[in-house]
């Protein structure tokens, strides 16, 4: 055995992360790295990720008088997490579908920052991500979260891009 506890010639596995979220290019994207990188993910350890970000509170605030209780917010916040665990539930079946075995991760936050810091944080060697197509205007004035991965995650991006 060497220092870290593997067997001499036993190489790590591969850590892929997919961000996933209610956009189909997401899932395409999924589909695409299923089908096309297929032995390199049966190889690797999957991590499905989706970011739950912090909605702006302000509309329950002002409708409600300018008192939002505590009980209405923990409400939104429930919600928020059902949606991310049913996006990475209909994910992570699909991988098992492919015979894929991956686990499932969520975390709130801004996704273009909370993708690149978990992607990090799991010393991701890929991650993968859907571009929805957006126009150029569009993409200068509210940002891509894959153009912003592409240039600050600290790993390899591919970003997979659904043809008309």
């Amino acid at each position: 055995m060497e220092g870290g506890g593997r067997n001499i010639g036993e190489e790590k596995k591969k850590k892929v992360m997919v961000a996933i979220d209610e956009n189909e290019c997401s899932f395409y994207a999924l589909k695409w790295a299923l089908e096309n990188l297929y032995e390199s993910l049966q190889n690797s350890e999957v991590v499905l990720f989706t970011a739950q970000p912090i909605s702006d509170y302000g509309y329950i605030y002002a409708s409600s008088f300018g008192v939002a209780s505590p009980q209405l917010m923990a409400s939104v916040q429930q919600n928020q997490k059902k949606v991310a665990n049913a996006l990475l539930k209909k994910a992570k079946d699909f991988c098992t579908e492919h015979e894929i075995v991956a686990e499932t991760m969520t975390q709130m936050g801004d996704p273009k920052d909370t993708i690149c810091e978990v992607a990090e944080k799991l010393h991701a060697d890929l991650l993968v991500l859907g571009s929805n197509n957006k126009g150029a205007l569009h993409r200068a004035f509210l940002g891509s979260v894959s153009n912003y991965c592409v240039h600050n995650a600290k790993c390899p991006v591919l970003v997979v891009r659904k043809m008309p």
